[in-house]
């Protein structure tokens, strides 16, 4: 039997937490291959890297293209903390990500659900299968505390 997608969201969480180590967004992902293998993981890292697109899904997509030696990543599923932005959205249809499977929504900048809806505007030529709210209740309460001890220290 293989890993659950619960279990793989469990380390993309992992991943989170390591972003929050380095005072990044604590948001993570990981990237499996259809024979349920990782394949990659990331947290964000654009801070600490000076990269504006160092967003957790662009982190564990490069790494994954670079395994790969392709920057097409079919029968791939990535699991993401957080709802991903319209950049990531655009990542995971330029790389062919098969399915996609997220944690906490995104109020702000949610590229699925939230703010936008990019994939129900039918302009996308690839469109991976989506599900939300996984584990949505830790991914969520990851961030709430790290930007609650932020605005604690700024006081």
């Amino acid at each position: 039997m293989g890993v659950s997608d619960a279990a793989w969201m469990r380390q993309a969480l992992a991943q989170a937490r390591l972003a929050a180590e380095k005072d990044e967004v604590p948001v993570g992902a990981v990237l499996v291959d259809e024979a349920g293998e990782l394949v990659a993981a990331g947290h964000n890292q654009p801070i600490s890297t000076n990269d504006p697109s160092a967003h957790a899904e662009i982190v564990t997509l490069r790494a994954a293209a670079q395994k790969r030696a392709n920057y097409r990543l079919p029968g791939c599923t990535l699991y993401v903390t957080l709802e991903p932005c319209t950049m990531c959205v655009g990542a995971l249809v330029h790389a062919r990500v098969k399915r996609l499977v997220y944690g906490a929504t995104e109020p702000r900048s949610g590229a699925i659900e939230s703010a936008q809806r990019l994939f129900e505007s039918g302009q996308y030529n690839h469109r991976p299968e989506v599900e939300g709210g996984l584990l949505a209740g830790e991914c969520s309460q990851l961030l709430i505390a790290f930007f609650q001890a932020r605005r604690t220290v700024r006081k």
